[in-house]
């Protein structure tokens, strides 16, 4: 029988003493996907959801075929519903710690104190944004404050967008959202500077360029009313949107025992942050650990997110499979004998 479901908030005995075939932690489109895909693989899987989504800030979700705008908490009402279906569990809390335990197991300490123990981890965490540090920037982000066109330029299509540069990446990104709106500003602020050939392709695009630092956001009634600038008597430049970069920085708070492999992630010569490395089928450099969406990939959209979930449960489901059927030859085989382990 079909029944809905909602985030646990705290671990239940059964969750606690159980040996789960897989815990997922964290609770997005990649995590959540994964879990359906277990779930409906008669897998037994726990979901952590330390509630950190990273667009929780946004009015909407975009380029998500068959969701297109629906509203983020709306989506993971959905998702965690339909993984409900097939037996997927979840609770609401974060992982303070997790490492290899005995006979190859994973346990996972979480901050109400519980361990959960699983035969595999899939990490589905994410990423934080580190925003510029400007005065006013954060409280506005992913309401006037702005990244990714693909998931925001249509709905801002043809306003007054400002590009705030912090490295090389600035002019790329000015380049970039010409295409949706033919009223770019680019702000020099604290990238490097313009040369010819950069100034040359912006003016090919009509875009204005601003040197100097930007001081703070002018906000007023809630909403951005522009930029104003530092350098010599206070000149305020008006936007509706204003675009940056922020560094993107892989969760992998309390993780530190399992010891997968991060590495740097660069962009146009900037850095752009740091992600777990996987295979293409989503293993890390630590047998047993998988990582899915943008813990592994940082310019990763929610769809492609959760497409990267399904393949890493895919790829989990074949481990255990192949785990299993290798027990089962051995508990058969004479005398103890290893099958196919022989030296």
């Amino acid at each position: 029988m079909e029944h809905t479901h909602s985030v646990n908030r705290r671990t239940t005995d059964e969750q606690t003493d159980r040996l789960h075939d897989v815990v997922v932690i964290g609770g997005g489109a990649a995590g959540l996907n994964a879990a359906l895909t277990l779930g409906r693989a008669r897998r037994t899987v726990l979901l952590i959801d330390a509630g950190q989504q990273r667009n929780a800030p946004a009015h909407s979700m975009h380029n998500y075929l068959g969701h297109e705008g629906i509203a983020p908490a709306d989506f993971l009402a959905l998702a965690r519903r339909e993984a409900a279906r097939f037996g997927a569990r979840s609770v609401q809390a974060s992982v303070v710690s997790a490492k290899r335990a005995s006979k190859g197991h994973f346990e996972a300490v979480l901050d109400d104190d519980t361990v959960v123990r699983a035969r595999r981890l899939l990490l589905t965490t994410g990423l934080a944004d580190e925003l510029p540090d400007v005065p006013g920037l954060a409280e506005r982000w992913a309401r006037e404050v702005l990244h990714c066109p693909y998931c925001h330029g249509w709905e801002v299509r043809d306003r007054t967008i400002g590009v705030l540069s912090t490295g090389p990446v600035g002019v790329e990104q000015a380049l970039l959202w010409s295409q949706w709106s033919s009223d770019i500003t680019l702000f020099t602020h604290s990238g490097p500077p313009l040369d010819d050939a950069a100034r040359a392709r912006l003016a090919a695009r009509d875009i204005r360029v601003v040197e100097g630092l930007v001081a703070h956001l002018d906000v007023h009634g809630g909403r951005l009313r522009g930029v104003v600038l530092a350098d010599g008597p206070q000149r305020e430049v008006a936007l509706s949107h204003l675009v940056v970069a922020p560094r993107f920085t892989a969760r992998v708070e309390g993780l530190a025992g399992l010891d997968v492999q991060t590495t740097e992630l660069w962009l146009f010569g900037q850095l752009a942050g740091r992600y777990v490395v996987t295979n293409p089928q989503g293993a890390t450099s630590t047998p047993g650990v998988y990582a899915a969406g943008n813990v592994t990939n940082l310019t990763e959209t929610a769809i492609g997110s959760a497409a990267a979930g399904l393949k890493a449960a895919a790829a989990l489901n074949l481990d255990l499979i192949t785990e299993d059927t290798q027990r089962a030859i051995d508990a058969a085989a004479p005398h103890g004998v290893r099958q196919g382990h022989r030296d």
